[in-house]
Parts: C-alpha cells; sequence; structure tokens
C-alpha cells in the first residue's frame, strides 16, 4: 500500500501549509493535496503586511511558495491537484485526486473559504489592484483615500468601520435601501463622518487600466448609470467555505463551514478549576479528521489564524497515532498473554 500515508492535508494555504511544517517535522509521512491553484486566498494578495516575521512587506505569492519550501525540506510531499473524491466512512480514510487513490490514517482539511465576487470581468482584472476582499489585510494602502464596500450585511459594514482607520472617505454601496446588519454595527456606521451610504445601487463595472480608478454604477430603480471616483474597491458580499466535496461525509453548518466537536470519547479529567475538557480542539465530527483555516473559521479568516490553527491540527493528529499506536501495542501484548 505505497499509497499510504500517516496524514493527508487537503488544501495549501496558510493553514495547509503549517500542518504540513508539524506534520513532517513530528516524522509523520505526510501528502499536501495543494489544489488545482495551490497557495489559498493568499495568492490573490500582492502586499502582505501582516504576517509576522516579515519587517518588509512580502508578496502573498512569495509567502506561499517559502512555506512550501519549507515543508518539503522537512520531508512532506505535495501534489498539485484537486480532491475529486472522499471516503471517510471507514478507515484508513480515502482520498482520490485525478485518478490517482490515497489512503490515510488520519486527515487534515484546510480548504479555505473563498470570497464571493460580484463576478465583472474587469473586477477579477483588478484583484490586487485596488480590488480586495479583505480590509484588514489591504486598508493599510489606501491611506487618505476614496474607498467603497459593496454589500450590506455584518462584514460589509465590518470592513467599512475597519477601514475608516485609514481611509479619507469610506463609502457603502448597497443594492437596497436598508441593511442587513446588525444593529449595533448599523449604529456605529452610520454614526460615523467618514462613512456614506450609497442606496439602491449596483456595480456594473469598475473602472482603470493598471489600478481602480472608479466605478459604475447602476440605479435599481430606474437603471440609470453613473460613474463613482475610487482609488479601492472592497468586495464584501460574504465567502463560501471550500467544503462541496465533503457533504455527506462531515457536520457542517448551514453556510457550509465545518464543525469542529469535543468528541466525548477523548475527554480527559484536569485539575478541579479547569474541569474536563476535550485535547483535541480541530476534530470534526469524524474520528480521525480534523480542520484548519478558514473552512472552519467564519470570523478571523486571516492568514496568521489559520496558520496557528494548522499547528494545532498536526499536533491533534500526532497524539492521536500516538494513542492509537499504544492502544494497538496493549491488544497484541493482551493477546499473547492470553494465548
Amino acid at each position: 500500500m505505497g499509497n499510504m500515508y500517516d496524514t493527508i492535508i487537503i488544501g495549501s494555504g496558510p493553514a495547509g501549509l503549517t500542518a504540513a511544517i508539524y506534520a513532517s517535522r513530528g516524522k509523520l509521512k505526510t501528502l499536501v493535496i495543494a489544489g488545482s491553484i495551490p497557495g489559498g486566498q493568499l495568492t490573490l494578495t500582492t502586499d502582505v503586511e501582516d504576517f509576522p516575521g516579515f519587517p518588509e512587506v512580502i508578496q502573498g505569492p512569495e509567502l506561499m511558495m517559502q512555506m512550501r519550501k519549507q515543508a518539503e525540506r522537512l520531508g512532506a510531499e505535495f501534489m498539485d491537484g484537486d480532491v475529486v473524491k472522499a471516503d471517510f466512512s471507514s478507515k484508513p480514510f480515502k482520498v482520490t485526486s485525478g485518478s490517482v487513490l490515497f489512503l490515510a490514517k488520519t486527515i487534515i482539511i484546510a480548504t479555505g473559504a473563498s470570497a464571493k465576487w460580484l463576478g465583472l470581468p474587469s473586477e477579477q482584472r483588478l484583484i490586487g489592484k485596488g480590488v480586495s476582499a479583505c480590509a484588514v489585510c489591504d486598508a493599510a494602502f489606501f491611506k487618505e483615500k476614496t474607498v467603497a464596500v459593496v454589500g450590506g450585511g455584518d462584514s460589509a459594514l465590518r470592513e467599512a468601520l475597519f477601514l475608516t482607520k485609514f481611509a479619507g472617505e469610506v463609502n457603502v454601496i448597497h443594492r437596497r435601501d436598508a441593511l442587513r446588519a446588525f444593529p449595533a454595527l448599523q449604529d456605529r456606521a452610520t454614526a460615523s463622518p467618514k462613512i456614506k451610504f450609497i442606496w439602491n445601487k449596483t456595480v456594473e463595472e469598475v473602472l482603470g487600466k493598471d489600478k481602480v480608478e472608479g466605478v459604475k454604477i447602476k440605479d435599481v430603480k430606474n437603471a440609470q448609470v453613473d460613474e463613482m471616483k475610487l482609488d479601492g474597491l472592497f468586495i464584501a458580499i460574504g465567502h463560501k467555505p471550500n467544503t462541496d466535496f465533503l457533504k455527506g461525509q462531515l457536520d457542517l453548518d448551514e453556510k457550509g463551514y465545518i464543525k469542529l466537536i469535543q468528541n466525548s470519547k477523548f475527554k480527559v479529567q484536569n485539575d478541579k478549576d479547569r474541569g474536563v475538557y476535550s485535547q483535541f480542539k480541530t476534530m470534526t465530527s469524524v474520528e480521525g479528521v480534523f480542520a484548519a483555516g478558514d473552512v472552519h473559521d467564519w470570523r478571523y479568516q486571516q492568514a496568521v489564524t489559520a496558520a496557528g490553527v494548522g499547528c494545532m491540527a498536526a499536533m491533534d493528529v500526532e497524539e492521536l497515532l500516538e494513542e492509537e499506536k499504544a492502544k494497538e501495542g496493549k491488544i497484541k501484548l493482551a493477546s499473547k498473554v492470553g494465548s
């Protein structure tokens, strides 16, 4: 069974690559199925300023390549392809990429989440050139500039409020005449002197050749199209977790994010003050299958938090495998004594 691995990591963003570094360093036979576009969402980001360890700006694709090289140096194997089929119904777990079947004792899912885009050719062309889906990542590049956020939910207002720390003017473009966001967020946004609301409008085109220079917006009521000058455009209409291939395999929430559970089979007793807890914080509804990064984290969605949970998942995998090995040893010993 040459395709048997101690762990298979599905995904090659910060979570997957960090998991690969820790698993390989722990002497686990590790395979990373990197996806047809390796590197995750950071490959769409030009300047990364908020990942620890880089006093100078580093390019997103370069950061991902450095992390991959580190994992490869430590022994991780890589396959650049997508998972087309997964079977977690019994062990060993089965994962198919292309026409190749791989077997694993454990799985770490780190496929991330994809930002929902407007679907405009001009938008796609200018991603990383003024079009962004992450204010926390890119707001600092728009000091005293005029920017716009597309959306009307919690995500849009959080993006807008964060942008007020840097931008001179923040426009919220919403296709309706009322927001869907939590009332407290609405109160904060409407009270900000920097935030303006553009109601009943949709973005029809992003203007600019090499960088964002403005947008064409269409009135949903009378179809009138106007141009609006901008330096940056932030799309905040939600994210979609990359979990379609997992339906029926794991417990997902209503939006498709993986649910992490505290498996009662692995609860251990600690001191009285801390009580009972599960040592496997990254385990999914299937014993031996773990998750890390934006595929389960709908709140923070940062490279550094994804990397941190990738580390946790690899350490959980290593501990589980050690426990299973110890159990197997006890069973073998008992059978010898019994015979």
